[in-house]
């Protein structure tokens, strides 16, 4: 039997953490408050301890940073440069061929 996993929004996961660091609240307490387990919640504040405002970004997206989405970037443009330049020397070396 299969069990259809829950998707949790960005919104709830960042309430749900903030809820978890009030002082006088335990994690156990919020967890079953909302009805989620000790150890998501303990996964979610981690994410938000190590990455700030860039954690939970959605399911497959990387969080980058500015800088590493420029970089990125000029990779995927450098890429296309360097293709456009083998193509063209091909080109050259075909016809300034010597017909026969």
């Amino acid at each position: 039997m299969t069990t259809e996993r829950k998707v949790y929004d960005i919104e709830f996961k960042r309430n749900a953490v903030a809820l978890a660091s009030e002082p006088g609240k335990t994690l156990t307490a919020v967890s079953r408050s909302l009805g989620i387990r000790n150890q998501i919640l303990s996964r979610w504040r981690r994410e938000h301890a190590e990455n700030g405002t860039r954690a939970f970004p959605g399911n497959g997206v990387e969080a980058l940073t500015d800088d590493q989405r420029r970089i990125r970037e000029l990779e995927v443009r450098l890429r296309e440069a360097e293709l456009d330049r083998d193509i063209l020397k091909k080109a050259v070396a075909i016809f300034s061929k010597v017909p026969k």
